[in-house]
């Protein structure tokens, strides 16, 4: 009896199915809003891989903290600081042993404007801007970093009536990207790609300037039990995710990939 021939269809959809996840599932990641444009891409290659779907939540990281203690539905938090992740661990809310730092962040004073933002930030001194955008420094990381900078420039009283304040660093950037102010401090992650800035001017503010921002990860325990959340933080662990984190600017800890 003659075999019947396949149509190159039902081959694509064999493979298909031979490749994917038996049982792909969502996982709900909340996400520092620093962190939105790394994790889309990361997200995009795990669901390739796996089959499973990141479904995000970006947001300041204290409103994130917020959002869980109230019972939101996510089972993954990449924080922008490594002290609210550690706080939740000594609540009881997260896995036991599933915290670690998956990035460090680096800040930047960007603006939109080619040349306006020099390499040493000497534009923050002079009296050519009227308006600087920050992140609050009351549930942003960046935020806080950003007037610790300001602190140690002393430059917090001559800066206090130009600043204007976004929920998250989201709205701190769209607040300069939009020329509602002519400068502000920024993740790097916003504006940097593959050893370049994508626009305009920028400084990376010196490490020195800022404590540093250690993003830690942690597993909620509402994805101890979801394939898809334990397959996720461990994707966030691999070398894949690794390179992309770097494209963006940020550095990883020595004992990463």
């Amino acid at each position: 009896m003659p075999f019947a021939r396949l149509s190159p269809l039902s081959v694509f959809t064999l493979a298909s199915l031979l490749s994917a996840p038996v049982f792909a599932d969502d996982v709900h990641v909340a996400v520092a809003a620093n962190f939105t444009a790394p994790l889309q891409a990361i997200a995009a290659a795990f669901e390739q891989d796996t089959g499973h779907h990141v479904v995000a939540s970006p947001g300041a990281t204290g409103q994130l903290y917020a959002q869980i203690n109230n019972g939101a539905p996510y089972e993954v938090f990449l924080s922008a600081d490594d002290t609210t992740p550690a706080k939740l661990e000594s609540e009881g809310a997260t896995v036991k042993g599933s915290r670690f730092t998956y990035a460090i962040g680096t800040l930047a004073l960007w603006s939109p404007k080619d040349g306006y933002v020099d390499n040493k930030g000497e534009v923050l001194k002079g009296n050519t801007y009227q308006h600087l955008a920050i992140a609050n420094p009351k549930t942003a990381p960046y935020g806080l970093a950003a007037t610790q900078v300001l602190d140690r420039l002393k430059l917090t009283q001559a800066t206090q009536s130009k600043r204007v304040e976004g929920q998250n660093i989201t709205q701190a950037f769209q607040f300069v990207q939009t020329g509602n102010a002519e400068l502000g401090f920024v993740a790097l992650s916003q504006v940097y790609k593959d050893g370049k800035i994508t626009s305009g001017s920028a400084w990376q503010v010196p490490h020195t300037l800022y404590d540093p921002i250690r993003q830690d990860a942690v597993m909620l325990n509402k994805g101890k039990d979801n394939a898809a959340a334990k397959a996720f933080v461990e994707y966030l662990r691999g070398a894949k995710a690794a390179g992309v984190i770097r494209s963006y600017g940020y550095a990883l800890p020595t004992n990463t990939l």
